[in-house]
């Protein structure tokens, strides 16, 4: 995904969560219902979040320094991060203590009407949300399975609100039961049940993000699809003739580092192997144009060396 490749994305989520807060704040007013004041400020979290991510990116185009010589890439990681902390301790610990509360302490829900008409206008704001982020998410996805894309996506952002739009859909439906449940027993009871349900969901999801944000944090290496390329490229049958090891990692969603120990005959001269290692390089920023920092090492082939250093990614 490129740099702004998820911006449509966050910017619609970011706009319907600000409209969704007002209203389920208006609605929460009216009626007391603690599954609105639990949604508004599922909504509320969910508008920082998108603004996290926001300033990731913006933070990430940062040239690099002499501290920095590998640039900023991974701030997205990090405010990716900083997302599935504020959706853990904002959107579902409070949500589960307002639950709580509500289930001790129940009161009358008053002016149903109102959370109700929110909630319905939630689920249409929210659909539109996740819809782009569908959208967006299939122009990368490729055949990959939903699962697989989360999981695997070097990018944070739009797992992150494909995540979070799914959340919100499902917590304004378990909003809906609880407050429809209420209304048809005349125990508020459900609502409190209905908002612990919410916080939950929300803080399941905060768990996954997390653990995904920090595979990314800790670092990963190319999918198995671009060390095919680089392998390709990096061999051309002549002074390069073979990889003896190598390893990827990426510096951000859309910069990769490539290092590599290749095989080059012990009669070749250093002007052959240097012309050799530049038009590799070319060939592997042709093949995978995010690799941006590579090294590449020439060594003569030993196999009983090679057996102590098995070739990686």
């Amino acid at each position: 995904m490129s740099a702004s490749g998820g911006t449509k994305a966050i910017v619609a989520a970011l706009g319907a969560n600000l409209a969704i807060a007002a209203a389920k704040f208006v609605a929460f007013a009216f009626s007391g219902s603690s599954s609105m004041l639990a949604e508004g400020v599922h909504s509320i979290a969910d508008s920082g979040n998108q603004g996290l991510l926001l300033l990731g990116g913006k933070r990430a185009k940062r040239a690099a320094t002499d501290e920095h010589p590998f640039g900023y890439g991974r701030e997205r990681y990090i405010y990716g991060f900083l997302v599935s902390i504020v959706l853990f301790t904002i959107g579902g610990v409070f949500a589960l203590y307002e639950g709580y509360e509500k289930i001790q302490h129940p009161h009358p829900l008053d002016n149903w009407y109102w959370p109700v008409g929110v909630l319905v206008f939630a689920v249409v704001a929210e659909g539109f949300s996740f819809r782009t982020a569908i959208k967006e998410s299939n122009e990368l996805r490729g055949r990959q399975s939903w699962v697989q894309f989360i999981r695997r996506a070097k990018a944070p952002e739009l797992p992150v609100v494909l995540l979070e739009d799914f959340g919100a859909l499902i917590g304004l439906v378990l909003a809906l039961c609880g407050v429809g449940l209420t209304l048809a027993t005349g125990n508020s009871v459900w609502d409190g049940i209905g908002t612990m349900c919410i916080g939950t969901l929300l803080v399941l999801i905060a768990l996954v993000l997390a653990a995904e944000t920090k595979s990314l944090l800790l670092g990963e290496s190319a999918g198995p699809d671009q060390v095919a390329k680089i392998r390709a490229a990096l061999v051309d049958g002549d002074v390069v003739t073979r990889v003896i090891h190598m390893r990827t990692l990426h510096l951000g969603p859309e910069e990769l580092l490539v290092a590599a120990k290749i095989a080059v005959e012990h009669d070749d001269t250093a002007t052959e192997i240097a012309r050799a290692i530049d038009a590799a390089e070319a060939r592997i920023r042709e093949a995978v144009p995010i690799a941006r920092v590579i090294y590449l090492e020439p060594d003569i082939y030993d196999e009983r060396a090679a057996a102590k250093h098995p070739s990686g990614s």
